[in-house]
């Protein structure tokens, strides 16, 4: 699934991304260092993998969006 980093804070390695439609998703330091990413700037287009539907929807990957 595709999303636009929305905010992101280097100390605790958390932050949000919008989905396509503008829903707001957080995502934890553990979402972060799954993907191996040094840094993420709002704006930029990564990849999220998720689990769970709805409210308990939590995504357990962030990492850059290549073509």
């Amino acid at each position: 699934m595709q999303a636009t980093a929305y905010t992101y804070d280097p100390e605790s390695r958390s932050g949000q991304v919008l989905l396509d439609d503008g829903t707001p998703v957080p995502f934890d330091a553990a979402a972060f260092d799954a993907g191996g990413l040094r840094l993420l700037r709002p704006g930029q287009r990564v990849r999220i993998e998720t689990e769970g539907e709805g409210a308990a929807r939590r995504i357990t990957l962030v990492t850059l969006q290549t073509f």
